[in-house]
């Protein structure tokens, strides 16, 4: 193993810093939305709208956060839109 191996196993994050790291950037981007007008998108609607389109498995990481970060609120809203139509309100 080189050494250029061993540093990156040291920066390696684990499953719980990656998912803060998600959970962050879905709180940030309901925020962005929220300065647009949509007060009441939740992080968790954020990552419900983006994780519905992994149905076939999880990405790289890199699309992940990319997903998140180029969400347009149109998208988002249609999302909301199919996702009332099809499976009902939720209840939380």
């Amino acid at each position: 193993m080189s050494e250029f191996d061993a540093d990156r196993d040291e920066e390696a994050l684990s499953e719980k810093q990656l998912n803060k790291i998600v959970e962050e950037l879905c709180m940030s981007k309901a925020e962005e939305f929220s300065m647009l007008g949509y007060e009441n998108v939740t992080g968790k609607e954020i990552w419900e709208c983006i994780s519905d389109r992994y149905k076939k498995g999880m990405p790289l990481l890199h699309q992940v956060v990319n997903d998140i970060l180029s969400l347009k609120a149109t998208q988002y809203m249609n999302w909301m839109t199919m996702t009332v139509v099809y499976k009902g309100p939720s209840i939380f």
